[in-house]
């Protein structure tokens, strides 16, 4: 069973025979979080650092890391009984645009973002993919938490 990860949505699983799955991560990121003890599996698709206002942060949760990231978090752990302890952390995603003329960086202000959110929630990044100039989806497996990544240049016309 697929369960696809829209950008600015998570999804949050225990059946052993769910996949989780993210499309074109260009500046945005993707963070997988799995619970071995308990065979929890998460992914959230953040495209920006912060919303810009509180209502957005209430409408679009999952669209920001300061908003998205603890929710993911905090509904592992509530509704599913993981423990951060247990927690195993992963990051996909940033990448810079190939054009020259990039003044704005969402890529790195993503990565940057999710790290710090990351960190006060106390928890550590296991593995990461990030930045570079290619476009990544990635699939992780309940089951076991392996994520794949499937990486794509970006295109400019």
């Amino acid at each position: 069973m697929d369960l696809i990860v829209g950008i600015g949505q998570f999804e949050i699983t225990n059946n052993e025979n769910a996949f989780l799955k993210t499309y074109s991560l260009s500046s945005c990121v993707a963070v997988t979080v799995y619970s071995p003890l308990r065979k929890v599996a998460g992914m959230i698709h953040v495209v920006l650092p912060a919303p810009f206002n509180d209502q957005d942060g209430v409408t679009r949760p999952g669209y920001y890391a300061k908003t998205g990231i603890p929710l993911l978090i905090n509904t592992m752990c509530r509704k599913y009984g993981c423990r951060k302890e247990e927690l195993q952390v992963q990051m996909y995603g940033g990448a810079r645009s190939r054009q020259s003329f990039d003044i704005y960086d969402i890529g790195r202000k993503n990565v940057d973002a999710v790290k710090k959110i990351l960190s006060e929630l106390g928890l550590s990044v296991q593995k990461t993919d990030l930045l570079g100039t290619e476009s990544r989806s990635i699939t992780m497996e309940a089951k076991t938490g392996l994520v794949t990544v499937y990486r794509q240049p970006l295109c400019f016309a």
